[in-house]
């Protein structure tokens, strides 16, 4: 039985715990804050751990799924690290969503403890966690992607070796430059149907049905059709950091990226409407309270329509 190291308990860390304890992984948890991460833990029946340290040195493979860049260095390095725990054999993974620099940053000390590095980022949010349907990319060495596979193929149904360290953590930046423009889209195409006397339901079902029903369009139908019903599965405040990330990226490159810039004024004027722990979703809710501020098309001046 392979044993592996969850580090990051939040709503991905955990949907993806529960994938692999299901896939018959032996877990070990580790969070920041211990409260939520033990109700996981008696949930799943599996061990926690005060540091990833421990996670590393007791483990076989670590995942680390945290926010941001500041949560990933803080939980690979120091002396209650990763880093620190890492033994021969032990492979480390990162699959946040930060820039390729962060996990190039930590192959000379996994190196120098015998450790295999590895980025592998996913595309796919909670549901698709929850379901062990998410895609892995993959930055490293391919013995060590063999290494990790196991635990991988309990948590995806497609598996891509993108190259050396950091290239699946750029690739999964430029993934998320087509997501928000899905999300935008989406987010456009249904509050024009709404205004065209078109329910919500139906436009949302003859989208997912046609040429455009990408699987982001299949699995985000509730959180666009009953916002206010649906748990947040990736926040607001996620994607402004992730779409920064992106223009940081494509700045140091000499990318134009026009519609990320649109992209972007959306999620911040949505954020400062809805808050930052809104479902990215709610970027419909932003258009049509906009909306209803115009006087419909073909209604008269005045008229209460």
């Amino acid at each position: 039985m392979t044993t592996v190291g969850v580090v990051g308990t939040g709503r991905m860390g955990s949907a993806m715990a529960r994938s692999l304890a299901r896939g018959g992984s032996e877990l070990i948890l580790q969070n920041r804050t211990m409260e939520r991460c033990a109700p996981l833990a008696s949930e799943l029946g599996c061990r926690v751990v005060a540091t990833p340290a421990e996670a590393a040195a007791a483990a076989d493979i670590v995942i680390s799924m945290l926010a941001n860049q500041e949560a990933v260095e803080a939980a690979w390095s120091g002396s209650d690290g990763l880093l620190s725990g890492a033994r021969p054999g032990t492979v480390l993974v990162d699959m946040s969503t930060v820039p390729p620099s962060v996990i190039q940053s930590f192959a000379t000390q996994a190196a120098e403890a015998g450790a295999g590095i590895l980025d592998a980022p996913v595309s796919g949010s909670v549901p698709l966690a929850e379901t062990g349907k998410l895609t892995i990319m993959v930055g490293g060495s391919e013995a060590d992607l063999e290494k990790a596979r196991p635990a991988f193929e309990q948590l995806a149904t497609s598996i891509h070796h993108i190259g050396p360290l950091g290239t699946a953590a750029a690739l999964k930046l430029a993934v998320n430059t087509l997501i928000f423009g899905l999300n935008q889209s989406v987010s456009e195409a249904l509050v024009l149907a709404e205004r065209a006397g078109i329910s919500r339901d139906v436009a949302y079902d003859v989208f997912a049905a046609g040429a455009a029903g990408a699987p982001y369009v299949q699995y985000k139908r509730a959180a666009f059709v009953d916002p206010e019903g649906t748990p947040v599965a990736f926040s607001l405040d996620l994607a402004a950091k992730d779409l920064r990330l992106i223009l940081d990226l494509a700045a140091s490159l000499g990318v134009e990226m026009p519609q990320t810039l649109v992209n972007q004024s959306l999620v911040q004027a949505a954020t400062e409407e809805f808050g930052p722990d809104r479902d990215t979703s709610i970027v419909a809710a932003h258009l049509r309270a906009k909306a209803r501020t115009l006087t419909p098309a073909g209604s008269r001046k005045g008229s209460n329509s």
